[in-house]
């Protein structure tokens, strides 16, 4: 969970009338989670919310799992792929997916979008592999750059505005509410001494941008595999003020502290995020295990009910071989992975990695879109054959 957070003018109390200047009330949204009982923040409007200008007809935005690709260690070679379309949500495409989550790689040629997004149906983890930028929602606008993971609650409005220089995304979205770890969580939900963050990690919004303007205003709403195309003539960001815990905010890769040990550490210890059906992990520069007989590679695993899926962000990727930046690798539970041929002895004696990635560990087997056959390495599954 995020913690309390405020910005712009609020009532001293919720629930009761706030008046603009002209006399008339604001208009109080609540923004809640699980119903009435999980978190939630109270935001105040110019204009009601429900007032709507027109709809029109939804688009189809889904992606489809690929049918016969078997059981199989995968390489989805990604590494040169440049532009993958001109608008946010057009450049989207998922590579990876089942029930629960869906990891997609976004490479947008605009820097700017002309209309709003809300994702009504899943949190979004945006994790920065090039670019900066800033997110602008209706809770406020805070800077976004390379190492960023941007995480989104379901129902937040919001859009990019990207900085000119290369800009590439992998775009985590998650049917369950994407969280802290329990684990580094106190009873009130603050993090623990042994987080390998905290709280002055975590950047919320720290500008408000109330837009107050009438004209015309296009929010395109993702659900049920479709984009749904709602005008207002009022902005959503016409917003005074808001308080609360539910809000977008950022925390970098780089600001994530590795937990190290005498002998090789399990992926647990690189836990960032946790939802229901998955987890997100954090590996970052870091020193290597320090017992004298000390093997710095991971020894082979077996997946007994988890698929892992590695994406690959900077470095020199130890236990790889003839893997890039910018790629995935996904070792599905039923098979046991490990490293390559030749990489454990050239491992010993060494001090530190510098590699940086993004792990997902799926509780439930995760699939290959018909988008990611399009660059599946097949020599992959016969790499570990010397």
């Amino acid at each position: 969970m995020t913690y309390y957070h405020r910005l712009g003018e609020i009532p001293p109390k919720r629930h009761t009338q706030f008046r603009q200047p002209d006399g008339s009330l604001y208009a109080e949204e609540l923004v809640s989670s699980k119903g009435f009982s999980g978190i939630y923040s109270n935001l105040y409007h110019i204009t009601p919310p429900t007032r709507i200008k027109g709809i029109k007809d939804p688009v189809p935005f889904g992606s489809k799992i690929a049918e016969g690709y078997g059981l199989k260690q995968t390489h989805l070679n990604t590494n040169g792929v440049g532009v993958t379309g001109e608008d946010y949500l057009g450049a989207r495409k998922v590579l990876l997916k089942n029930k629960d989550v869906s990891m997609a790689l976004c490479n947008p040629s605009s820097r700017k979008m002309d209309y709003y997004y809300k994702n009504a149906e899943a949190d979004e983890v945006v994790f920065i592999h090039d670019g900066s930028g800033y997110l602008i929602s209706q809770f406020g606008k805070f800077k976004v750059r390379s190492g960023d993971y941007v995480v989104i609650p379901r129902t937040t409005i919001y859009k990019f505005e990207w900085d000119e220089g290369p800009l590439r995304l992998l775009i985590i979205e998650s049917v369950a509410p994407v969280e802290t770890v329990k684990r580094y969580r106190n009873e009130l939900g603050q993090l623990l001494e042994h987080s390998p963050y905290c709280e002055r990690d975590i950047r919320p919004p720290s500008e408000l941008v109330t837009e107050p303007e009438r004209g015309h205003y296009l929010m395109q709403i993702k659900k049920g595999d479709m984009l749904h195309q709602y005008e207002y003539d009022q902005s959503p960001f016409d917003v005074v003020g808001w308080d609360g815990y539910l809000y977008p905010y950022a925390l970098s890769i780089h600001d994530f502290e590795p937990i190290t040990g005498r002998i090789h550490q399990p992926p647990p210890v690189h836990q960032t995020f946790q939802a229901y059906g998955y987890v997100i992990c954090s590996f970052v520069p870091r020193l290597f295990d320090y017992h004298p007989k000390a093997i710095p590679a991971p020894y082979n695993h077996s997946n007994i009910d988890s698929d892992e899926v590695l994406y690959y962000v900077e470095g020199n990727f130890m236990s790889r071989k003839g893997i890039d930046r910018g790629s995935f690798t996904l070792h599905p539970g039923g098979l046991p992975h490990g490293p390559h041929p030749g990489t454990v002895e050239k491992s010993i004696g060494a001090k530190e990695t510098e590699e940086i990635a993004v792990m997902l560990d799926t509780f439930g087997p995760i699939y290959v879109t018909e988008e990611g056959l399009n660059y599946v390495d097949d020599k992959y599954p016969m790499s570990w054959t010397e």
